[in-house]
């Protein structure tokens, strides 16, 4: 019997642009990170706070890729 892996959640330095948040969270709902980009972007120029505070704790919370 297989035992099935667990899926994480993480930051992908080797992927990312500044700081792997949006790579990291591309891999894990396996989409392309244009799509996880753009979609941070556009919360930025509708939502800047929202999205500047969730990017920030994004960076300190989510662990690196090892």
């Amino acid at each position: 019997m297989k035992v099935p892996t667990q899926k994480r959640i993480y930051r992908d330095l080797d992927a990312g642009i500044i700081s792997g948040v949006c790579a990291g969270v591309a891999r894990y709902f396996d989409i392309d990170a244009v799509w996880v980009r753009a979609a941070a972007v556009l919360g930025l120029f509708m939502a800047t706070p929202i999205t500047l505070v969730a990017y920030v704790a994004a960076v300190i919370l989510l662990p690196r890729l090892v």
